[in-house]
């Protein structure tokens, strides 16, 4: 039987590369670079993420709001986990997933029109111009 992959506390994690949409590939094959688990300041999330996106991998982009969400304030927990659930949306649109895209994208609009409305800081991201790429890509615009 085999055992799966431990971190060094002994909790699980895949060590299997991944493809850009987060799929797992074979051990030995050539995957993407894996984001870290550890939470960047609000700022350096937002840009990180962008990047990520101008480079067709959603599903870290994801991972990047979700570490973000995990560590934020509870006033900003709508913010960060609105926008990894739109790119989590986006990663199934491309997966051709469009029954699962269009509820994860649906819960994602929700968190940030909720978000908007308390008038609390986006670190330079527009909500509005975000949730429109993101909708684009997925081709639900």
């Amino acid at each position: 039987m085999e055992s799966r992959d431990r971190d060094e506390e002994g909790r699980p994690r895949q060590a299997r590369p991944r493809d850009e949409l987060g799929r797992p590939l074979p051990y030995g094959a050539e995957g993407v670079e894996p984001v870290s688990e550890d939470p960047l300041p609000p700022l350096e999330t937002v840009r990180f993420a962008i990047d990520l996106l101008d480079q067709g991998r959603p599903f870290s982009a994801h991972e990047v709001f979700e570490a973000r969400w995990k560590d934020a304030p509870e006033a900003e927990h709508d913010l960060w986990q609105g926008l990894a659930q739109l790119c989590v949306g986006l990663t199934h649109a491309m997966r051709g997933n469009a029954t699962g895209a269009g509820r994860l994208l649906e819960r994602g609009n929700g968190r940030l029109e909720r978000y908007a409305a308390t008038g609390r800081p986006t670190y330079g991201l527009d909500l509005a111009e975000f949730r429109t790429r993101i909708h684009r890509a997925a081709g639900t615009d």
